[in-house]
C-alpha cells in the first residue's frame, strides 16, 4: 500500500490487528486527560489546529461522514473545543448536533465560538453515552480515540446510538514506524495501526468500513512519523438497537482513588512526548521546504 494521504481502503472482519507489548500511553487515562486538556484548552486552537489538525484536514476527513442534509441529527463525540464541530455546522443546522467532551475547560472554549450559537454543548463519556439507543443519523468524533482506555468500548457505543443506516466517522492517529517517533507514541497515548480500526469497527457491528489516509499536504505522504491526525474510518449501521457485541466492566474506573506520585510521573511524561509531536509537523515543513518536489523527505 502506498503512504498517500488520500489511500482508501477496506479490510474484512479476518484482519488481525497488530498489538503492542509495551506500551504504557501515560495519557489514555480519563483523568491524566482531563488534566491536560485542562491546561491545553488554553491554547488548543492556536497550536493543534496549525499543524497536527488543520482545517483543510478536517473538512476532507468530514467528507466521508456524508453530510449531505442540514437535517441529519448528528453527535460529535469528544469534541472539545469545537473545531471538528465548526466543519459539520457547515453542511448541518446547529440545532441538529450535539457535541459532547468529556473536559468542562474545552467546552467553555466551544460555548465562546459564535457559529457553534444552538448546538448542544454538553459533558459525557465516549465509552458511555447518554443517548437512548438508535437516536443518531451521524456519529463523528475527531481526535479523541487516543484518550479512550477501552476504545472497542467506545465504537460499539457509536454503534448502538446511531439509528438504521446511521454512518459513524472516526477520526483518529495511525501508529509510527520509526523506531523514535514510536516509541514516543507508545509512552504518550493510543496511536492505533489501520488494522486496529478496521477490527474495532467491524467488532462492533458496522458494515461497508473503509478506511481514508489523511494527514498535513507538507508531510508529502509520509506517515513514518505517525500522525495526531492520520485516517478517517466509517462504518454503517444495518440493523437496528445495541451492538450485537458483549464486553464485560469498563477498563477504567475515574472513580477510585489514584496515587499521586505515579499520576504526576506519568502526567509529565505524557505531556513531554505531547510537546514532540507537535514539533514533528514543524520539522516535516522544513523539509519539505528544503527538499526539492518530487523527492522523498
Amino acid at each position: 500500500m502506498s503512504d498517500s494521504s488520500a489511500t482508501t481502503m477496506r479490510r474484512s472482519s479476518s484482519s488481525k490487528a497488530a498489538r503492542r507489548v509495551w506500551a504504557p500511553r501515560f495519557i489514555q487515562h480519563k483523568k491524566e486527560a482531563l488534566w491536560f486538556y485542562r491546561y491545553l484548552s488554553i491554547i488548543y486552537d492556536h497550536v493543534t489546529n496549525l499543524a497536527p489538525w488543520t482545517k483543510e484536514m478536517r473538512d476532507d476527513a468530514l467528507k466521508t461522514a456524508d453530510l449531505h442534509s442540514s437535517k441529519l441529527k448528528v453527535v460529535d463525540v469528544g469534541g472539545g473545543t469545537g473545531f471538528t464541530t465548526l466543519g459539520i455546522v457547515k453542511h448541518v443546522d446547529p440545532e441538529n448536533v450535539t457535541l459532547l467532551d468529556l473536559s468542562p475547560h474545552q467546552l467553555d472554549k466551544a460555548r465562546q465560538k459564535e457559529a457553534l450559537n444552538g448546538v448542544n454543548i454538553m459533558e459525557g463519556d465516549a465509552e458511555d453515552l447518554p443517548f437512548p439507543t438508535d437516536t443518531f443519523d451521524r456519529y463523528v468524533s475527531a481526535g479523541s480515540i487516543e484518550y479512550w482506555p477501552d476504545p472497542q468500548r467506545g465504537i460499539k457505543e457509536a454503534y448502538r446510538v446511531l439509528k438504521l443506516g446511521g454512518k459513524a466517522c472516526l477520526i483518529g492517529p495511525v501508529h509510527p514506524t520509526f523506531w523514535l517517533s514510536r516509541f514516543i507514541a507508545d509512552m504518550w497515548m493510543l496511536f492505533p495501526t489501520e488494522e486496529e480500526y478496521i477490527q474495532w469497527f467491524t467488532e462492533a457491528g458496522f458494515k461497508d468500513v473503509q478506511l481514508k489516509r489523511i494527514g498535513p499536504k507538507w508531510y508529502r505522504g509520509v506517515r513514518r512519523h505517525g500522525l495526531i491526525m492520520g485516517c478517517s474510518v466509517t462504518g454503517v449501521k444495518t440493523q437496528t438497537g445495541d451492538s450485537p457485541l458483549q464486553l464485560g466492566p469498563k477498563a477504567e474506573d475515574v472513580s477510585k482513588p489514584v496515587n499521586h506520585a505515579t499520576f504526576l510521573f506519568g502526567f509529565f511524561i505524557g505531556t513531554i512526548c505531547a510537546v514532540y509531536y507537535h514539533l514533528v509537523p514543524i520539522f516535516m515543513w522544513i523539509k519539505d521546504q528544503i527538499v526539492p518536489a518530487g523527492m522523498p523527505i
